[in-house]
């Protein structure tokens, strides 16, 4: 004779359904197991409990859709953007194309040489775009190279790449990067190897710091006592568990670079002519603020977003990293 009951039934930890409907755990459903039970375990990651607050981050997730809209309108820009609104380094010599006010026809409305400003904008997002990935990517490659040594070496080698970075935050950000950039020339190419040079020591200290909170840890110390070798030990075990701050301090640096590459136009140290460029738009506008407030407003506006979508990330991104935070 079968007894009425199971007592499997009653395991809190893998609850069963009598009538054979879904069980759900957490929202999933679980999967069944012999006998008609269901596992409720399942398998949390830190990048997984990472992605899942970053979700719940209403302004974090409104910062990443901007940037991936942005990121889709400049790599999509020679699909339609020329057709309908001309090309944006063709100068139009018709009498009154120039100056025209945002129309159906030319939306941001035309600058000084008849050039559609709205063609103009979307093409100077690459430029940006480009600057601040490429200027950052630079940062991260010798800041993570430098901070590493000098957090898991100490001694000489952290002394000696330190004073290093001291001697660079001892100059003005900008000053230097227009010094630098005298040197190698105002160009597009030098723009980003100027702000990728000068961005690395905030990247080696914060590295760094991350570094001394993890490689003091046990898995470190008995990776160490296996005979584990030092690169294996720093790219196997430490740099893993010590990269999440630089994820974050990235991504709000693409935010800086852009801002930078823009100040440099600005000024006539960056991109030049006749390349599209936000901050070389509104040097070529300053003249023109009040006749033709659509010359500055428009890119602008690009700037203010695109800086603030990824700065809004990055706060996303540093708390949806924090393994302290509660769901």
């Amino acid at each position: 004779m079968t007894d009425k009951y199971d007592d499997r039934s009653h395991d809190s930890t893998s609850p069963t359904d009598a009538d054979g409907h879904e069980v759900k755990h957490e929202g999933r459903t679980l999967p069944t197991l012999p006998g008609g039970l269901h596992d409720t375990t399942t398998s949390r990651t830190l990048w997984g409990d990472a992605w899942r607050r970053l979700r719940k981050n209403k302004l974090a997730v409104a910062g990443l859709i901007w940037i991936c809209l942005i990121v889709v309108m400049t790599l999509s820009a020679d699909l339609w953007v020329p057709p309908n609104f001309g090309d944006p380094l063709a100068i139009d010599t018709t009498p009154g194309a120039n100056l025209q006010p945002p129309s159906l026809e030319h939306p941001f409305g035309t600058d000084k040489l008849g050039r559609d400003v709205f063609s103009r904008v979307v093409y100077g997002a690459r430029v940006s775009l480009t600057v601040g990935l490429l200027a950052v990517s630079i940062s991260l490659v010798i800041g993570l190279l430098l901070g590493a040594l000098s957090g898991y070496y100490s001694g000489f080698v952290d002394g000696l790449v330190m004073r290093a970075a001291d001697v660079f935050f001892a100059f003005p950000y900008i000053l230097f990067a227009i010094a630098l950039i005298a040197v190698l020339g105002p160009s597009y190419r030098n723009v980003f190897i100027a702000i990728g040079i000068l961005g690395w020591p905030s990247i080696a200290r914060v590295f760094r710091s991350s570094i001394f909170s993890v490689k003091e840890n046990e898995y470190v110390d008995a990776a160490r006592a296996m005979g584990a070798s030092d690169l294996r030990i720093m790219f196997r075990h430490i740099m893993p568990n010590a990269i999440a701050p630089i994820i974050v301090y990235g991504t709000m640096s693409i935010g800086g670079a852009i801002i930078t590459e823009a100040a440099l136009s600005f000024l006539g140290m960056g991109v030049q002519p006749p390349t599209p460029s936000w901050g070389l738009m509104l040097s070529d506008a300053k003249s023109l603020m009040f006749a033709a407030p659509w010359l500055t407003i428009w890119p602008g506006f690009a700037i203010l977003t695109t800086v603030l979508a990824f700065v809004l990330m990055g706060d996303g991104m540093r708390d949806a990293l924090d393994v302290k935070m509660k769901d």
